[in-house]
Protein backbone atom coordinates (compact mmCIF):
# COMPACT_ATOMS: atom_id res chain seq x y z
CA UNK A 1 0.00 0.00 0.00
CA UNK A 2 1.39 3.48 -1.01
CA UNK A 3 1.92 5.64 1.85
CA UNK A 4 0.06 8.92 2.23
CA UNK A 5 1.88 10.64 4.66
CA UNK A 6 3.08 14.11 3.70
CA UNK A 7 -0.39 13.68 0.78
CA UNK A 8 -2.02 17.45 1.21
CA UNK A 9 -5.49 15.90 2.98
CA UNK A 10 -8.93 17.21 3.89
CA UNK A 11 -11.26 15.94 6.76
CA UNK A 12 -14.85 17.05 4.77
CA UNK A 13 -17.61 16.12 7.76
CA UNK A 14 -20.83 16.06 8.58
CA UNK A 15 -22.14 15.77 12.26
CA UNK A 16 -25.36 16.37 13.98
CA UNK A 17 -25.05 14.54 17.80
CA UNK A 18 -21.15 15.42 17.94
CA UNK A 19 -19.86 11.72 17.02
CA UNK A 20 -18.72 12.34 14.05
CA UNK A 21 -17.28 15.52 14.49
CA UNK A 22 -15.17 14.25 17.13
CA UNK A 23 -13.57 11.11 14.88
CA UNK A 24 -12.96 13.73 12.28
CA UNK A 25 -11.43 15.99 14.63
CA UNK A 26 -9.18 13.14 15.78
CA UNK A 27 -8.28 11.90 12.41
CA UNK A 28 -7.43 15.08 11.16
CA UNK A 29 -5.04 15.55 14.00
CA UNK A 30 -3.19 11.95 13.50
CA UNK A 31 -3.04 13.22 9.77
CA UNK A 32 -2.12 16.38 9.64
CA UNK A 33 -5.20 17.54 7.54
CA UNK A 34 -7.51 20.57 7.03
CA UNK A 35 -11.16 20.14 7.68
CA UNK A 36 -14.19 21.17 5.95
CA UNK A 37 -17.20 21.27 8.72
CA UNK A 38 -20.66 19.99 5.83
CA UNK A 39 -23.41 21.77 6.82
CA UNK A 40 -26.83 22.19 6.06
CA UNK A 41 -28.06 25.77 5.39
CA UNK A 42 -31.31 25.18 6.25
CA UNK A 43 -30.56 23.73 10.15
CA UNK A 44 -31.58 20.39 10.93
CA UNK A 45 -34.01 20.37 14.38
CA UNK A 46 -32.15 19.58 17.29
CA UNK A 47 -34.74 17.15 18.89
CA UNK A 48 -33.62 13.47 17.49
CA UNK A 49 -36.73 12.49 16.20
CA UNK A 50 -37.77 15.56 14.56
CA UNK A 51 -34.23 15.52 12.79
CA UNK A 52 -34.88 11.64 11.80
CA UNK A 53 -38.36 12.92 10.12
CA UNK A 54 -36.41 15.39 8.21
CA UNK A 55 -33.62 13.45 7.06
CA UNK A 56 -35.94 10.99 6.14
CA UNK A 57 -38.34 12.95 3.50
CA UNK A 58 -34.81 14.21 2.25
CA UNK A 59 -33.87 10.54 1.44
CA UNK A 60 -36.73 9.67 0.13
CA UNK A 61 -37.30 12.86 -2.12
CA UNK A 62 -33.26 12.43 -3.26
CA UNK A 63 -33.02 16.19 -2.40
CA UNK A 64 -29.55 17.78 -2.30
CA UNK A 65 -30.31 20.83 0.34
CA UNK A 66 -27.92 23.66 0.14
CA UNK A 67 -24.55 23.98 2.44
CA UNK A 68 -22.93 26.89 3.96
CA UNK A 69 -19.28 27.58 2.86
CA UNK A 70 -17.21 26.09 -0.14
CA UNK A 71 -13.96 24.32 0.51
CA UNK A 72 -11.44 27.37 -1.32
CA UNK A 73 -8.92 25.18 -3.69
CA UNK A 74 -10.12 22.11 -3.20
CA UNK A 75 -7.46 21.03 -6.06
CA UNK A 76 -4.55 21.52 -3.92
CA UNK A 77 -6.06 17.90 -2.09
CA UNK A 78 -4.31 14.56 -2.98
CA UNK A 79 -6.45 13.13 0.00
CA UNK A 80 -10.42 13.64 0.51
CA UNK A 81 -11.74 11.43 4.08
CA UNK A 82 -15.46 12.00 4.18
CA UNK A 83 -16.84 11.36 7.40
CA UNK A 84 -20.35 10.95 8.04
CA UNK A 85 -23.11 9.33 10.25
CA UNK A 86 -25.49 6.38 9.45
CA UNK A 87 -29.01 8.17 8.66
CA UNK A 88 -31.58 6.12 6.87
CA UNK A 89 -28.68 3.31 5.86
CA UNK A 90 -26.44 6.04 3.80
CA UNK A 91 -24.75 9.57 4.01
CA UNK A 92 -27.04 12.13 5.30
CA UNK A 93 -27.97 14.16 1.61
CA UNK A 94 -26.24 17.38 2.50
CA UNK A 95 -23.07 14.86 1.94
CA UNK A 96 -24.13 14.07 -1.48
CA UNK A 97 -24.58 17.97 -2.33
CA UNK A 98 -21.32 18.38 -1.00
CA UNK A 99 -19.95 15.51 -3.23
CA UNK A 100 -21.14 16.94 -6.34
CA UNK A 101 -19.75 20.14 -6.11
CA UNK A 102 -16.54 19.32 -6.34
CA UNK A 103 -13.91 17.32 -9.03
CA UNK A 104 -12.68 14.95 -6.99
CA UNK A 105 -11.24 13.21 -10.28
CA UNK A 106 -8.09 11.39 -9.32
CA UNK A 107 -8.10 11.91 -5.51
CA UNK A 108 -8.19 9.59 -2.84
CA UNK A 109 -11.37 9.65 -1.44
CA UNK A 110 -11.88 7.89 1.55
CA UNK A 111 -15.19 7.25 3.18
CA UNK A 112 -15.48 6.93 6.73
CA UNK A 113 -19.08 6.75 9.41
CA UNK A 114 -20.17 6.77 12.89
CA UNK A 115 -23.15 4.69 13.37
CA UNK A 116 -25.40 3.01 16.11
CA UNK A 117 -25.69 -0.73 14.84
CA UNK A 118 -23.47 -0.58 11.60
CA UNK A 119 -22.21 1.15 7.69
CA UNK A 120 -25.30 -0.23 6.04
CA UNK A 121 -24.37 1.02 2.41
CA UNK A 122 -23.02 4.03 3.45
CA UNK A 123 -19.21 3.57 2.87
CA UNK A 124 -20.19 2.10 -0.55
CA UNK A 125 -23.06 5.33 -1.13
CA UNK A 126 -19.62 7.61 -0.69
CA UNK A 127 -17.51 5.27 -3.50
CA UNK A 128 -20.06 5.46 -6.04
CA UNK A 129 -21.05 9.17 -5.74
CA UNK A 130 -17.22 9.59 -6.21
CA UNK A 131 -16.94 7.34 -9.21
CA UNK A 132 -13.79 8.90 -10.82
CA UNK A 133 -11.77 9.26 -7.40
CA UNK A 134 -9.40 6.73 -6.04
CA UNK A 135 -10.48 5.06 -2.86
CA UNK A 136 -9.05 3.66 0.56
CA UNK A 137 -11.06 1.00 2.55
CA UNK A 138 -13.76 2.63 5.06
CA UNK A 139 -14.23 1.73 8.09
CA UNK A 140 -17.54 1.87 10.04
CA UNK A 141 -17.09 2.88 13.89
CA UNK A 142 -20.34 1.77 15.90
CA UNK A 143 -21.20 3.93 18.98
CA UNK A 144 -24.31 3.80 21.41
CA UNK A 145 -23.35 6.95 22.82
CA UNK A 146 -24.48 10.71 21.41
CA UNK A 147 -21.91 13.87 21.76
CA UNK A 148 -18.75 12.01 21.10
CA UNK A 149 -18.83 10.80 24.67
CA UNK A 150 -17.17 7.45 23.46
CA UNK A 151 -15.06 8.41 21.05
CA UNK A 152 -11.72 8.21 22.89
CA UNK A 153 -12.44 5.25 23.31
CA UNK A 154 -12.30 4.29 19.73
CA UNK A 155 -9.14 6.16 18.99
CA UNK A 156 -7.26 3.02 18.97
CA UNK A 157 -9.37 1.32 15.98
CA UNK A 158 -9.17 4.52 14.21
CA UNK A 159 -5.10 4.46 14.70
CA UNK A 160 -5.20 0.61 13.66
CA UNK A 161 -7.36 1.57 10.18
CA UNK A 162 -5.33 5.00 9.18
CA UNK A 163 -1.99 2.60 9.50
CA UNK A 164 -3.85 -0.13 7.36
CA UNK A 165 -4.27 2.86 4.62
CA UNK A 166 -1.19 4.12 4.62
CA UNK A 167 -1.42 7.16 7.34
Amino acid sequence: MTSLKGKKTLVAYFSWSGNTREAAHYIAQKTGADEFEIIREKAYPTEYNACAEDAKAEKEADERPAIKGKVENMAQYDVVFVCVPVWWYTAPMPVFTFLEQYDLSGKIVIPFCTAYSGPSSTLRDIVSATPKSDHRDGICIVTKEMGGKDMVGKHDKIDKWLTEIGF
